[in-house]
């Protein structure tokens, strides 16, 4: 380390498989690393505090064991693993300057960071599915949507996750890495680290790029299908009142979708086909991709969902006459 700057050979040769690999953080802005580490922390924490808040105050609320809220629960798991896959590292590498990381572990980051985000597209998918059938057919919804059902939905979105980001570690582990171990990134993201490799790596970008398509593909179809029902039925109700109410049941899904897919999308877009943007902004875009929906969806939830927000309510209420 010299003058704040963190130097690397980058020349060096006989990686073949490096028993560590060396993440960058930022480049560029390797001298804001600590001041940008103060949202990441504050994200990161907000994450945890909201999404464990959501899974206690379901857990104790009889009143909220449905599917919707199962689904949310499952949410809420997915978004605690995706955020602590990548920011206790990260704020490592920027507080304590600990930019090493074992090959596996590296591997390890990888899969579930793709593979969890894969999850996270499947459960949206399943959520709106549930008010798919609460609102165009809510008399069967309780026997359309049971307990059983939620879990194999749930078991569906996780194995689907699971199987196709499984690949990802193994074609990377194959390829030789002779030049350099030297990530430019704040996490082991899959394309970074296969750049690094001295063979021909059209095979992981094309099947990287087919799993995208896959699963956003068709959980937005999916998604958007099951919206235009929604619509249709919400649009034939009688009264404007009871248009809106049973819109406004709608409402918090559809933000965790925006949450979801504007920021993934938007750095996929500029990661593959936007050249002229540079490359520390690639960067945190991918982290605010990963980062800003664990933060936003527990709090999405707590402010238009009813039940939740009475109950968190209820909660400060109750400490507060405790206290007093």
């Amino acid at each position: 380390i010299a003058s704040g700057t963190i130097m690397f050979d980058f020349n060096s040769t006989g990686f073949i498989n490096p028993s560590t690999f060396i993440l960058l953080g930022i480049p560029g802005l390797e001298a804001l690393h600590i001041w940008i580490s103060i949202p990441f922390c504050s994200l990161y924490a907000v994450a945890l505090l909201g999404n464990v808040s959501i899974l206690f105050i379901i857990k104790t609320d009889s009143s909220l064991h449905e599917p919707m809220f199962y689904f949310l629960s499952m949410l809420a798991i997915t978004d605690i693993i995706l955020s602590t896959s990548t920011l206790p590292k990260m704020l490592g590498l920027f507080w304590f300057n600990d930019h090493e990381i074992n090959f596996h572990a590296c591997l390890t980051q990888m899969f579930f960071i793709h593979a969890f985000s894969g999850v996270e597209s499947g459960l949206l998918v399943a959520m709106a599915l549930d008010r798919y059938v609460a609102i165009c057919n809510p008399l069967r919804h309780s026997s359309i949507l049971t307990n059983p059902v939620v879990v194999r939905v749930g078991m569906v979105a996780l194995f689907r996750g699971l199987i196709l980001m499984t690949p990802h570690p193994f074609l990377v582990r194959k390829w030789p890495y002779c030049q350099t171990n030297v990530v430019p990134h704040t996490y082991c993201e899959h394309m970074a680290v296969v750049k690094l490799a001295c063979a021909d790596i059209s095979i992981n970008s094309l099947y990287s790029l087919a799993v995208i398509i896959l699963i956003v593909g068709t959980d937005i179809t999916c998604i958007s299908l099951s919206y235009i029902q929604i619509l249709r039925a919400i649009f034939s109700l009688p009264s404007k009142n009871a248009r809106l109410k049973t819109l406004s049941t709608c409402g918090s899904h559809v933000c965790v979708i925006l949450t979801f897919y504007t920021p993934a999308l938007f750095s996929f877009l500029t990661h593959r086909f936007s050249q002229q943007i540079p490359h520390h902004t690639h960067i945190l875009l991918a982290n605010m991709y990963l980062l800003v929906p664990p933060t936003l969806n527990p709090i999405i939830y707590g402010i238009r969902t009813k039940q939740i927000r009475d109950r968190v309510l209820l909660l400060f209420k109750t400490k507060t006459t405790w206290k007093t």
